[in-house]
């Protein structure tokens, strides 16, 4: 069972009033029926959502569904629903507002009032044509599909009214509303009052989280460690050049200290090697004098140079 299936048959567990029932019925047949004058015809892979549909045809206007099952056997056997309508469809379509006077409405001339109603169309508009990944397995994704780029609006504006932001993207035979927050996916399925699919998102995404936190803090580690193995090898270079050329002895004995620690410990940072020789010598020095010594190395090291290359 896929994620998508899941949100689904939970949302259709959930009970609804009238209005909200009519709202979410009316949704759900402008972004996935095949409306004609006289036949709505729909063709759903979902049992619980074709189960829901059904229900509320049946309950609000009292008519007779015709209902065929196919067996889809192409890659993987699945059912196909099929629910024709073939009674008061004129009646059907206005009570709707799908169509006024003959003609199909327009998606902005829905009267969503209540936050009740506009959750009830975004929710229609889901178990019509919504998919979510399943966030354990790919990335965060959640989208809508619509036939039209009027229709396709009308989701993301209510969406963005409830804080959630998403784009728009024109496929060859539809229109895309995504999101891919994956806080704001969350958001959706509280507000789908899809609890148990809720709670599995978040377990999964916090779970996901703290796993690419660990994963940056390693990065960050493994670099940093690498940038002090990088920075003690050129320092252990720059003893090794003032050695050979019977350099050391013209250095301070604080420095020629420092120096004899870093040949030592040549793998410790700055700060791991102040501790040392304060702890080892008594002598009490902080990161940034071990780092001003061996600045003097460097200096050293880089005057003779140039007077060789000279």
């Amino acid at each position: 069972m896929t994620f998508t299936t899941k949100v689904k048959e939970e949302i259709t567990k959930n009970e609804v009033d009238k209005i909200a029932s009519l709202v979410e019925l009316s949704s759900f047949l402008r972004y996935s029926a095949n409306i004609t004058k006289n036949k709505i015809s729909l063709t759903l892979e979902n049992a619980s959502v074709a189960r829901r549909i059904y229900k509320d045809i049946k309950n609000n206007f009292g008519i007779n569904i015709k209902i065929i099952i196919r067996i889809q056997k192409r890659f993987r056997v699945k059912r196909i629903y099929i629910l024709e309508v073939e009674e008061k469809v004129e009646e059907v379509l206005e009570t709707l507002n799908l169509y006024k006077h003959g003609r199909k409405t327009l998606p902005e001339e829905y009267f969503l009032e209540t936050r009740e109603d506009k959750i009830s169309y975004l929710r229609g508009a889901f178990l019509a044509s919504g998919t979510i990944n399943n966030p354990a397995t790919s990335g965060y994704h959640l989208e809508f599909n619509a036939p039209t780029q009027k229709e396709a609006e009308v989701v993301k504006s209510l969406l963005k009214e409830f804080q959630i932001e998403s784009k728009i993207l024109k496929r060859k035979t539809h229109y895309m509303i995504y999101v891919k927050s994956s806080e704001m996916i969350s958001d959706v399925l509280r507000m789908f009052d899809a609890s148990s699919s809720f709670f599995e998102f978040e377990d999964i995404r916090i779970y996901r989280d703290h796993k690419n936190m660990v994963n940056r803090l390693n990065n960050c580690e493994i670099a940093n460690q690498e940038k002090i193995l990088k920075s003690g090898m050129k320092q252990l270079e720059d003893i090794q050049y003032l050695k050979d050329n019977d350099l050391l002895p013209l250095l301070d004995e604080s420095v020629r200290e420092a120096v004899r620690y870093r040949e030592m410990y040549p793998e410790t940072s700055l700060a791991e090697l102040a501790e040392i020789i304060s702890s080892e010598t008594g002598h009490k020095i902080g990161k940034s004098g071990v780092n001003h010594y061996f600045i003097k190395v460097k200096k050293m090291v880089e005057r003779n140079k140039n007077k060789d290359s000279k």
